[in-house]
């Protein structure tokens, strides 16, 4: 099983990142961990990679409520993006709420892969990962 080069956790919850890079480190499917703590962050680090697309994540695991730029207006500037063409870019919102103006605030935004409600079991760590290598 190839392993899935880049991962970024977008989370201001400094445990909940360490627990999530425990599992994919025991999972061994990803080579590269990248931590943020707000969506601006994360953001910049894209840009930054634009013209190098091996370097963009495969995967983003995205939390909705942050201090300044929290999820939300982390996709409303991730959609303006130029993205290369070769490249997709899962992302998940992750959240604890299960409020239905939530879920319908994700279907804004056709780009997303899904809406995970924490806690993320290592299971469903797993599925995202063999997931995200197919693409």
């Amino acid at each position: 099983m190839n392993k899935v080069k880049h991962v970024c956790i977008v989370d201001d919850d400094e445990l909940f990142q360490f627990v999530m890079r425990q599992h994919f480190e025991r999972l061994e499917l990803v080579e590269h961990i990248h931590k943020f703590t707000d969506g601006e962050q994360a953001l910049n680090y894209i840009k930054s990679h634009l013209h190098t697309p091996d370097d963009l994540p495969d995967l983003i695991l995205l939390d909705v409520n942050m201090p300044y730029m929290d999820g939300w207006q982390f996709m409303r500037e991730f959609v303006k993006l130029s993205l290369p063409d070769d490249k997709h870019i899962r992302i998940y919102i992750l959240t604890s709420s299960t409020h239905e103006s939530d879920l319908q605030r994700a279907r804004e935004f056709p780009g997303l892969s899904g809406y995970l409600v924490k806690p993320i079991s290592k299971n469903i760590i797993r599925e995202l990962l063999t997931g995200a290598e197919q693409h």
